[in-house]
C-alpha cells in the first residue's frame, strides 16, 4: 500500500486537468478541493497521510495551479463550470462515490456538485469552507459586495489593486496564525507567481464576481445537508478573518451529524496544522465505516 503521490493530467471537459492522486485504487476516494489563490499543491502534506488509508484524488480547478485550458475551449469562469469540469473529471475517473475534503472555493464546487448529485457525496469534511452568511468575513467581503451589487469597472478594478497582488495572497497565509514564520514561503510565492499569468488576474476577477451566485445557494445547500443527512466534519481555523469561526458553528443549523473542531490557526491551517487536521479527520471518517 503505497502512499507516494502520483502527478498526473488527464483530459475533461475539454480542460486539461492537472492532479495529484495516492493510496491504493481499490480503496474508497477521498476528494480535496482546493480553494483561492491556491490549488493542489495546499494538499502536499495531508495526501501521504490519508494515502495509508484512502485513494486521495486533488485536482486543480481551472484557472489555478497546472491545469490547462486551452484557449479555443472558450471558458467561461464560473462556479457552475468549475463544478460541470469537476464532475467529467470524477467521471473520466470513474468515481462515483466519494469524501470529500472542502476549502474556501472548493465549498462551493462541491456543494454545487452534490444538489446534482446528492448520492455520490459520502462525508464532508470542510476546513475553512463556507456555506453560510455568518461565515463570511465582514471586513473582508465588504468591498466584493460592493463589486457584486454595482458590477462596474471601478469597483473591479479596486479588487484587482487590492486582492491580486503578493503582499494579499502572503497575508492570507500567515494571517491569523500563531506560527506565521514556520509557513512555508514557497507556499504563498508559488501562488502568487501563478495568479501573474496572462490573464489570470481577470479569471480571478470573473470569480470574485460570480461568487454572489454561491451565496444565493446557500439555502439550497442548506437544504442538500437536511435531506441527504451527509454528515459533515467542520475543522476549522478559527483565526481566519476571510470565513469566520460562525461560519462552522452555521452548520449545526442543518447538518443532522455534524461535529465541530477550532483550530489554533488561520486560513491556510494546514500549513502548520495538517497532523491535528488528518488525525481527526481520519477518526471521523472511520466511526463512519468510511
Amino acid at each position: 500500500m503505497s502512499s507516494q503521490t502520483q502527478i498526473s493530467t488527464i483530459t475533461a471537459d475539454g480542460v486539461e486537468v492537472f492532479y495529484r492522486s495516492a493510496g491504493p485504487v481499490s480503496a474508497k476516494v477521498i476528494l480535496l478541493l482546493h480553494g483561492f489563490p491556491s490549488s493542489s499543491h495546499m494538499f502536499r502534506n495531508l495526501i501521504p497521510i490519508l494515502a495509508t488509508r484512502y485513494r486521495v484524488i486533488a485536482p486543480d480547478l481551472p484557472g489555478f495551479g497546472f491545469t490547462v485550458v486551452p484557449p479555443e475551449r472558450k471558458y467561461e469562469y464560473t462556479f457552475a463550470n468549475l463544478t460541470l469540469t469537476i464532475q467529467a473529471f470524477l467521471d473520466t475517473l470513474s468515481i462515483q462515490k466519494f469524501a470529500v475534503y472542502i476549502f474556501d472555493y472548493g465549498a462551493p464546487v462541491a456543494l454545487r456538485l452534490a444538489l446534482n448529485r446528492p448520492q455520490a457525496i459520502t462525508a464532508i469534511v470542510t476546513q475553512n469552507g463556507n456555506a453560510y452568511e455568518e461565515g463570511l468575513g465582514e471586513e473582508f467581503w465588504a468591498p466584493l459586495r460592493e463589486y457584486w451589487a454595482s458590477d462596474s469597472h471601478e469597483d473591479r478594478e479596486k479588487l484587482r489593486i487590492a486582492a491580486l497582488n503578493f503582499e494579499t495572497t502572503k497575508w492570507q497565509y500567515v494571517f491569523g496564525s500563531p506560527h506565521p514564520e514556520a509557513i512555508p514561503p514557497e507556499t504563498y510565492h508559488l501562488d502568487s507567481a501563478l495568479l501573474t499569468r496572462p490573464g489570470n488576474h481577470d479569471i480571478q476577477l470573473d470569480l470574485f464576481r460570480d461568487y454572489k451566485n454561491n451565496v444565493a445557494l446557500y439555502h439550497r445547500f442548506h437544504e442538500y445537508f437536511e435531506t441527504s443527512s451527509v454528515p459533515v466534519l467542520a475543522v476549522w481555523g478559527k483565526n481566519d478573518p476571510i470565513f469566520v469561526a460562525a461560519g462552522a458553528e452555521a452548520y449545526k443549523k442543518h447538518a443532522k451529524d455534524v461535529e465541530v473542531h477550532f483550530l489554533d490557526a488561520g486560513h491556510f491551517a494546514l500549513e502548520t496544522n495538517e497532523l491535528e487536521v488528518s488525525k481527526v479527520m481520519i477518526e471521523f471518517l472511520e466511526k463512519l465505516n468510511i
